[in-house]
This record gives C-alpha cells, structure tokens and sequence, in this order.
C-alpha cells in the first residue's frame, strides 16, 4: 500500500512541479513583452504585468507543495538541529501537525475565497473570473495535506532534501 502511496505523491509531485514551471517560464516570456512595449514601442501594453501577477500566484502555491515534499521549501533549523536526535523527532510531527493545519486552513478559506470572489473579473482580462484565479491557493493546500500524509505516514522520498548536482558530504 505504501509503495502505491508513494507512487500516486510522485505523480502528484510531477504535476505540481510542472505546472509551477510552466507558470514561472510563462512569466519569463511575458516580462521582457512588457519591456519592449513600455521602453521600446513607448507603449505600455496593459495586460502583461497582471498576467505575471497571476501567474505568481500559480507558482508560488503549486511550488510551494512541490517543494515541502522535497524538504526544500525556506526553513531555519538552527534551534531543530541543536537538539537530541529523539526531541528532534518531536519538533519534526510539530512543525508536520502545523503544516497540516494551514493546509487545511489554505483549503477551506481559499476555497471561501474562491466562491465569494467568483462573480468578479479582472479588468484586464475580462473573461477570467477572480474565484478561478484564486483556485491554486485550496488546490495547493490539498496537494499540501498530500504530501504532510505522505510524510507522516511512509516517511519523505528517498531524494528528499538532497540536490543531485551538489557533492555529497
């Protein structure tokens, strides 16, 4: 069961990586638009800053998940790392009991803010509707509260923590 856990989070892990790559690499290419357009046409288009603004949004929630499964979300572990092997252990549930209270917290308010702001449009995109620009913040948390199990329950994946590129020590 656990190996078929594993499996599902890693595709889940590719989804949300990829997702939060092609937001990132959809920004890269929009910015240097808005450059042209404001520095070189003198004409400042109006629609690329609130698409990167948009974008932002979808990598930062769906690279947030992607991250903290991989344990390499911003953390600071100097007080963690200074204590015992079996109180760090403890801090380890805390910090995975806190994260799973604000992923949950992220599902079900972002899923409110989703519903109250559904009607509502973006001036510079007209057929985008706010409630579906806001939908990364409950999936992110879901995907999130995915992960925070896998943790609990089967442990991180093997290349959690580590960057291949870096020497090992």
């Amino acid at each position: 069961m656990a190996n078929i856990y594993r499996s599902a989070m890693d595709k889940a892990y590719l989804v949300c990586a990829v997702i939060a790559g092609i937001a990132m690499v959809a920004v890269a290419l929009i910015m240097p638009w808005a450059v042209f357009t404001r520095y070189v046409l003198n004409s400042a288009a109006s629609w690329p800053e609130m698409a990167a603004v948009l974008l932002t949004i979808v990598v930062t929630f769906f690279g947030a998940a992607a991250c903290y499964r991989l344990g390499l979300h911003m953390s600071v572990t100097v007080a963690a790392d200074l204590l015992p092997p079996k109180a760090r252990r403890v801090a380890d549930f805390a910090v995975e009991v806190l994260m799973a209270i604000m992923a949950l917290f992220m599902m079900v308010y972002g899923v409110k803010l989703c519903i109250a702001t559904w009607d509502n449009t973006i001036p510079e995109f007209p057929w985008l509707r706010v409630g579906l620009v806001y939908s990364p913040i409950p999936i992110g948390g879901f995907f999130t509260m995915l992960f925070i199990i896998e943790h609990l329950t089967i442990g991180r994946p093997e290349s959690a923590g580590t960057d291949p590129h870096l020497p090992v020590e």
